[in-house]
């Protein structure tokens, strides 16, 4: 394991002088001073003193107040305190800059839109952008967004430092204990509390005048609005965040939020789930069970709601021909409790919606629906509320275009709705101004990352730079991820029957762990690492490994990425960095090379692994996909008729070449032998490699790994072979009959 002292100077950006890093080998020297000294303790129990009485001493006859080293508690404290003042100055500096440099980025944009639109307003031939000047443009936004990467990679090294340096000095020092007030009061600093939203939002904005983007057509359905979605989840480490984020505004803008403040890049958003005492909805969610229901009341921005969204969740099957589907509608805060108690006027909105909202008459029709069956759903269920997710909401998307949309979830937070009077429905979500027990609330350690897809077609892909996200080792896709389940399963676990497959995971089992949650994890010395159900068949979907076997800096895997292999070196270029390039490779997720690092050592599969089961695609070595592949029922019937057509052919050509073998004569049958001795280890070729092909993809339908589960190689040897069997019988037969034509005196 590298020392965080070497690991700070390797991470060192060439941008900046090494003095505006921490100077974490001073701070260690004086721990290590402190640690020597090992002075008797004072009597922390006696509480009077005598003013004419020799103070205590210890065993060399020296007060215990007097210290022969000239190294003190204090000196660590003040250095510490120079040390934490110089990152923040540091970064503040650097703040400003980036932001000057952003505003000539700005001007310049601006400058040659405005020219491009007064040519086309005095030219009949309109007018074209400069392509050098778009270029030259965003050379200098990558740069400006590249800096402020590097700089959050200042800003983690050093956090990091500070907090493995205090953890070092209570160990060493237990009877002077600082880290929880030092931790606690960098989190009141600028370089570590501060917003920076703004960043990206003037850099969406740079990005999308030089996209050209425009808005697409609005579809205006009414108060009811249902969504068709193909939606995947990742997991993105908080490291990560910005580089995801800079990733996505190069190809869609930020979806601004209006706040107090003025614009951000992320909105407050709060989901009040609803279910029984039974959980019943949380069990058919997690069973996947078709038809099973989410019922949820959502608003947005801080402070008390005023605009509230029912909305209903649906799941279906996809290998029925169906599709899950989530359905909404608004309501004011006040009416929320008219909706939960049956009492909302239905018929008086049905009429203002046809005389003010100008809605048709299937619309209203399939809006009252909607509120009736949500409705009736809450009293024949007797929801009450139950879990609620909070999160900041950073929204990428081109308004009103649904091809491509993304969300991404940070400082998420699942807190429990039960232990309070909801008043018959009057209060239907937890009073924010009261404090939270531990068991009430659990920290989500990761943000979450949902890319939703509508390509107008099955056989459509997504855009490349929506595949080289995938794969640039920054996403963690996790299979039907969901907040209200992960919620539930933390903080009730006395009411959960079966816990989703996650919890497993090593990166968030001390979240779980602290708000009371372990009563649904394995013990540490459990001998898998993982409790019964999913994880036990299919060991590739957890992204960072279990408790027995963590891989806490595993790369990011999806069903897009290709397998790695364990123990990649992930460790940064030995030695100083030397470019700015360098450093900043793993930042730019548009490289290349970041994904051809990734996928270094990849097992594909060879002629030799598909002639032994097991030994194609996957093995122990390798960490797959954190996905499944999608089965139908009938694929387990596929493999058997498969086998079975492959031993078919294998037993009739050893029917054949028996048959040659039985009825041919001993006198010029050296052919016929020859051609049935080469036909029976063809035969008995396609038998085994009917057997390896069955076990084979019946492993690959258990474990469910996404990719191929054909064989290309397989059908081609062994017809490659039987081709040349059957031609070289033919040319020795035409051999033999021109010999025996000649012999008679006849020419062939």
């Amino acid at each position: 394991m590298v020392k965080f002292g070497l690991r700070l100077s390797q991470n060192r950006a060439p941008e900046y002088p090494p003095e505006a890093y921490m100077d974490y080998d001073k701070l260690k020297e004086i721990i290590h001073e402190l640690k020597k000294k090992k002075l008797a303790r004072v009597d922390s129990t006696t509480r009077e003193v005598s003013l004419t009485a020799p103070p205590p001493t210890n065993a060399a006859g020296r007060q215990l107040t007097a210290d022969d080293s000239p190294v003190t508690e204090e000196d660590f404290y003040s250095t510490i305190d120079k040390e934490l003042a110089k990152v923040e100055s540091f970064t503040l500096q650097q703040v400003t800059e980036l932001r000057k440099q952003i505003d000539n980025v700005e001007n310049e944009v601006k400058g040659w839109v405005t020219s491009t639109t007064a040519t086309a307003a005095t030219s009949s031939t309109g007018h074209k952008m400069n392509e050098s000047q778009i270029e030259s443009s965003r050379e200098s936004a990558d740069t400006v967004a590249k800096s402020f990467l590097i700089l959050e990679k200042y800003v983690n090294i050093n956090f990091m430092g500070f907090h493995k340096i205090l953890k070092k000095h209570d160990k060493n020092s237990p009877q002077h204990q600082c880290k929880q007030f030092y931790i606690n009061r960098m989190h009141q600093q600028a370089w570590v509390r501060g917003d920076y939203s703004d960043v990206v939002v003037r850099l969406s904005n740079i990005y999308s005048a030089l996209r050209d983007d425009h808005a697409a057509e609005e579809n205006k359905d009414g108060g009811q609005q249902s969504f068709l979605r193909s939606t995947t989840k990742y997991w993105v480490r908080t490291e990560d965040v910005s580089k995801v984020k800079y990733a996505i505004l190069k190809h869609l803008p930020v979806f601004l939020q209006k706040t107090s403040t003025g614009e951000s890049d992320s909105q407050l958003t709060n989901s009040v789930y609803f279910d029984n005492d039974q959980l019943e909805l949380y069990h058919g969610r997690l069973d996947k069970t078709p038809g099973a229901i989410a019922y949820r009341l959502r608003w947005y921005g801080a402070g008390n709601p005023k605009l509230v969204f029912c909305e209903r969740k649906t799941h279906r099957d996809t290998w029925t021909g169906e599709a899950s589907v989530k359905e909404r509608f608004t309501v004011d805060e006040s009416e929320v409790k008219q909706v939960l108690n049956d009492k909302y006027p239905i018929d008086e909105k049905r009429k203002e919606m046809q005389s003010k909202k100008g809605a048709t008459a299937d619309e209203v029709d399939d809006w009252e629906t909607l509120v009736r069956e949500m409705i009736q759903v809450v009293q024949v269920k007797q929801l009450v509320p139950t879990m609620r997710t909070q999160y900041m909401r950073t929204a990428f998307q081109i308004p009103f275009d649904a091809t491509v949309r993304i969300s991404l979830d940070t400082n998420l937070c699942m807190i429990s709705e039960r232990g309070y009077d909801t008043l018959g429905g009057a209060k239907w979500f937890r009073d924010p101004e009261k404090p939270l027990a531990d068991n009430e609330i659990t920290r989500f350690p990761h943000a979450v990352l949902e890319v939703k897809l509508e390509l107008g077609g099955a056989n459509a892909e997504p855009p490349q730079w929506v595949t080289d996200l995938q794969n640039s080792g920054m996403l963690y896709e996790v299979h039907k991820f969901s907040k209200f389940i992960h919620g539930c399963a933390a903080l009730l676990p006395e009411y959960v029957r079966s816990v989703p497959y996650w919890v497993d995971d090593a990166s968030i089992r001390d979240s779980i762990l602290r708000s009371g949650g372990g009563r649904i994890l394995v013990k540490q010395d459990h001998d898998t690492g993982v409790g019964p159900g999913a994880n036990e068949v299919y060991d590739h979907l957890l992204p960072f490994g279990n408790v027995k076997e963590p891989r806490l800096d595993a790369k990011g895997r999806t069903a897009n990425t290709s397998s790695l292999v364990k123990g990649v070196d992930e460790s940064p270029a030995k030695g100083a960095v030397a470019t700015a390039e360098q450093y900043y490779a793993d930042a730019d997720v548009t490289e290349e090379e970041m994904l051809n690092s990734t996928l270094r050592g990849c097992c594909e599969d060879t002629c030799a692994g598909w002639m032994f089961p097991f030994c194609s695609g996957y093995n122990d070595d390798i960490l797959t996909p954190t996905s499944v592949q999608k089965i139908e029922p009938k694929i387990f019937f596929a493999n058997e008729r498969t086998f079975l057509h492959w031993l078919h052919s294998g037993v009739t050509l050893y029917t054949i070449a028996a048959g040659i073998l039985a009825f041919a004569s001993d006198a010029n049958s050296m052919t016929a032998h020859w051609y049935a001795m080469a036909l029976l280890p063809i035969s008995l070729g396609f038998c085994l490699y009917a057997l390896h092909l069955f076990l084979w993809r019946s492993e690959k339908i258990k474990t469910r790994i996404p990719g191929r589960w054909d064989d290309s190689r397989g059908p081609l040897i062994l017809g490659t072979t039987l081709c040349c069997v059957l031609f070289i019988n033919f040319v020795m037969k035409c051999k033999e009959i021109r010999k025996y034509n000649n012999l008679l005196g006849y020419e062939l």
